[in-house]
């Protein structure tokens, strides 16, 4: 039998040559139509949220694409928080990078970017997203931890209506696509929380799959499939 090692090797020299060969023999590929990131709602039945600009140098690295960095309060706990002053505020933070041309990279990987930002790996993991309304699709799970401080973060891939939790399988996905298809628009979404004090992992990702809930099924019209 092949080994995981060769079957591995085999798929990244594909990779490879696929990319090389698209490069040399570029070619108009097809961008269907969307919706701008920047109009994704800012309201969100019981999140309200506020945009963060990322910086030009920052956004001169990632290349070529469209970014959007927002947070969102829960309105809930804001009236909460003004109740109770000693409660603190749960929010979360919202990222979209939508690239229109693979085999451009992500040049801020999520991995890297916790490092970059001095953040520590405290437990990762890959799990199942049952979203009203939709299909089932794996997501990373990451717990990070920078001092004192916790996060939460739930992030995946989307190219042509297919969600990852690994991008070598979207890549991989993605040479078909580009060969079949002519597609090679691709995206990244990530979600992610603060954990309030004396909060559990488990109880922050309610407050994420909450939001995303309301969110994921707006995507589809700034993520085409």
């Amino acid at each position: 039998m092949i080994s995981w090692n060769a079957r591995f090797a085999a798929v990244a020299v594909l990779l490879a040559g696929t990319a090389l060969f698209l490069r040399a023999h570029a070619r108009n590929q097809f961008v269907p139509q969307r919706i701008a990131l920047a109009s994704f709602p800012l309201e969100l039945k019981s999140w309200a949220g506020t945009d963060v600009p990322i910086p030009v140098e920052i956004l001169n690295s990632l290349g070529p694409g469209e970014f959007l960095q927002r947070t969102y309060s829960s309105h809930a706990s804001v009236a909460s928080t003004h109740n109770d002053q000693s409660g603190g505020e749960s929010s979360v933070d919202l990222y979209l990078a939508y690239l229109p041309n693979w085999p451009a990279s992500y040049h801020h990987v999520p991995q890297n970017c916790l490092v970059g930002s001095g953040w520590t790996e405290v437990k990762s993991g890959i799990i199942t997203l049952a979203l009203p309304g939709d299909m089932p699709f794996p997501a990373n799970r990451y717990v990070v931890a920078r001092g004192d401080d916790r996060q939460l973060i739930l992030f995946w891939y989307s190219a042509r209506g297919r969600r990852l939790a690994s991008e070598d399988q979207m890549n991989f996905h993605l040479v078909l696509d580009s060969l079949r298809f002519n597609r090679r628009d691709n995206a990244l979404i990530r979600m992610n929380t603060e954990l309030l004090p004396g909060e559990s992992p488990d109880q922050a990702e309610k407050r994420l799959l909450s939001f995303a809930a309301q969110a994921n099924p707006l995507l589809n019209n700034y993520l085409p499939r």
